[in-house]
């Protein structure tokens, strides 16, 4: 026995079977054993660990994406591809992980995944050193050989302001190819993610109690939830911090973490996020790869316990590299209908879920005029902080005319996104399309009077940045909290019910498989296709898009917020509502069939021993083929 199990690369297991083989004969027999039940509960710490470590690092690249798309001056369907490549590492590897990972040194795998989820997301953070300066588009500047006026109206200036279409200024460009290393560094993120929840669920399901299982699950979902939290205050405090920190004098800096053109250190981040996955997988590789079934010793004594483990890894040598069973267990699956309609809801719910999530950031910043280090602070205390610290000013507004009489004679660049906000509470593309010719101060404290377009009561006067939104949008924001606690709320209250349901609808020799499928299914058609459509969708919304250097647009600045806000609210309401349908169904066909694991286990692990008692006997008489087909019906029984 030790022989197989040496060559079978299982030298994890010998310490512990022999401690539970030794434990029969000494005196220290309770103690030991009380230790083997412990096995579950330490690797369900450690995994809990894996997902809250999985968790921060998803997390906080959510909320980071809308600096990426600044940073690499790209639109927003890219970014949504971006997302997308972490679905696509795990499709990748999610169904061979399933199936074969059970056959396999499953907590070695999901430390191993641990370790590639943080070289992952040291890729990702990697383009920061490998490209300059971050430059963002601006007329005003203090390093600019230009007069110290040229970026006011002055009716005097030629056109020759006008970006020139420098060869050398397009070869720059290639850096904004850069994203390609965030994308695949994001990949190789999914590929590490892949054998973490259906190895860590079956294994959970494999060896604890069945009654056990849904505490477990909802633990590890507590830490999951951990884990969003975290990674939205890291996400937080990294984008307030400016990218190029310590390289740059911040006081020259003509933008605040609220204008559109703000890149907050999103690389920073992702290295801590690096370092927490590689630590989460430590413990992993001192786990054994199988433990006694935790309460087996309830319903027998420790020596049959020990006949049914060596009965166990007798089955596991014989369907060990063999495949020929993979295509029944999928035929079982794809013929469950609960299966099915649960794969269904998956997909519609996933898909909602991820529009709203991946997208609410940047919704966020445009609807209420935030920055992203306050939308993913308030994405965590939700209604527990106080909104009186904004001032009162009058709703955003851009004019879709930029040019009008009051500004035709400045000879303006009318490409240029350096916003100014006059007093009227009007926002205008930059000062020379205000009007302005006259201007006090340096960098974020500049102040522009005499401006020909704002017509106020006081003097005609604009600062730099974007107008505060007024007090009406606090309310709404709260508005927006309220619905999105309940929403959740109500998710989470279905959530283990329903997860657990899609558990038990599965025959346990294809858990495995059928949680890895259902992944699968979810990557395919939510995970990936979700965030580029949607992104392609608010791409059309865009009033107006950054300029690069070699004249190509870039990211965009600003969107029709109507349009916007129509699409981010009622497109996930009608995926969400669409997966009402084959729910209901699920309910008619519960009623209707009993599930495969409804049956007491204990009762089937007690038949189980006993069968093997009475096959052990009779190892050395020749079998009939009359008897071997006892033994099969035996054996199902």
């Amino acid at each position: 026995m030790w022989g197989d199990m040496l060559f079978k690369n299982e030298v994890v297991l010998l310490p512990c079977m022999l401690v539970y083989h030794l434990c029969v004969w000494y005196p220290w027999r309770t103690e030991v054993v009380e230790f083997l039940k412990l096995m579950i509960q330490m690797f369900l710490l450690t995994l809990t660990v894996a997902y809250l470590a999985k968790s921060i690092s998803g997390n906080y690249m959510i909320s980071m994406l809308t600096h990426i798309e600044r940073q690499f001056n790209i639109p927003t369907s890219v970014v949504g591809f971006i997302n997308g490549s972490f679905e696509i590492g795990i499709l990748l590897l999610i169904v061979f992980v399933s199936y074969f990972g059970t056959k396999l040194h499953r907590p070695i795998m999901i430390g191993t995944g641990c370790v590639v989820m943080g070289l992952g997301c040291f890729l990702i953070s990697l383009p920061h050193f490998l490209v300059g300066r971050y430059e963002y588009e601006k007329m005003i500047s203090s390093s600019s050989n230009l007069s110290s006026n040229s970026f006011l109206c002055s009716g005097n200036r030629s056109q020759t302001l006008t970006p020139t279409q420098d060869p050398e200024d397009c070869e720059k460009e290639i850096k904004s190819l850069m994203w390609i290393c965030v994308m695949v560094g994001n990949l190789i993120r999914g590929i590490g993610e892949a054998p973490i929840v259906p190895l860590g669920i079956s294994y959970i399901e494999d060896f604890a109690k069945s009654e056990n299982s849904p505490l477990y699950i909802g633990i590890l979902e507590a830490g999951n939830m951990a884990g969003h939290f975290i990674g939205l205050l890291l996400a937080s405090y990294c984008a307030n911090i400016y990218v190029d920190i310590g390289s740059v004098n911040t006081d020259d800096l003509t933008i605040t973490p609220t204008d559109t053109r703000w890149v907050g250190a999103w690389w920073l981040g992702f290295l801590i996020c690096a370092g927490v996955n590689v630590l989460a997988s430590i413990p992993f590789f001192f786990l054994p790869n199988m433990l006694p079934k935790e309460g087996l010793e309830d319903n027998a004594d420790v020596t049959n316990s020990n006949k049914e483990e060596k009965h166990q890894r007798k089955a596991k040598k014989e369907k060990r590299g063999i495949t020929k069973d993979f295509l029944p267990f999928m035929k079982s699956l794809f013929c469950n209908p609960i299966y099915v309609l649960f794969v269904l809801v998956s997909v519609l719910q996933i898909s909602s879920l991820t529009l709203s999530f991946v997208f609410t950031p940047k919704y966020l910043e445009q609807q209420f005029g935030k920055s992203t280090a306050e939308i993913v602070f308030l994405m965590v205390a939700g209604l527990t902080i106080s909104y009186e610290h904004e001032r009162v000013q009058e709703p955003l507004y851009v004019e879709n005319k930029i040019l009008a009489n009051c500004n035709t004679r400045c000879n303006c660049l009318t490409k240029i996104w350096d916003p100014v906000c006059g007093d009227n509470g009007i926002t205008y593309m930059s000062a020379c399309l205000a009007g302005c010719e006259k201007s006090f101060g340096t960098g974020i404290n500049m102040v522009f009077q005499n401006c020909s377009c704002i017509q106020s009561s006081g003097n005609s006067s604009a600062v730099l940045g974007l107008c505060n939104k007024g007090p009406e949008c606090t309310i709404k924001m709260q508005y927006f909290f309220i619905r999105a606690v309940i929403g959740s709320f109500i998710y989470a209250l279905s959530a283990i019910p329903g997860y657990m349901v899609f558990l038990r609808c599965i025959k346990p020799e294809a858990k495995s498989l059928g949680v890895g499928l259902h992944a699968f299914f979810i990557r395919v058609f939510a995970g990936i296709p979700t965030p580029v459509y949607f992104g392609a969708l608010i791409d059309r919304t865009c009033l107006h898009w950054g300029n690069q250097k070699c004249g190509k647009p870039g990211a965009c600045r600003i969107y029709d917020i109507n349009n916007f806000r129509s699409i981010f609210l009622w497109l996930p309401t009608a995926l969400r509502g669409s997966s009402l349908i084959p729910a209901i169904f699920i309910l008619i066909l519960l009623r209707k069939f009993q599930l495969p694991d409804k049956t007491d286990s204990s009762e089937i692990e007690f038949v189980e021993m006993k069968l093997t008692e009475k096959e052990s006997k009779y190892m050395d008489v020749p079998r009939s083929p009359e008897f071997e087909n006892n033994r099969e019906l035996k054996t199902r029984l």
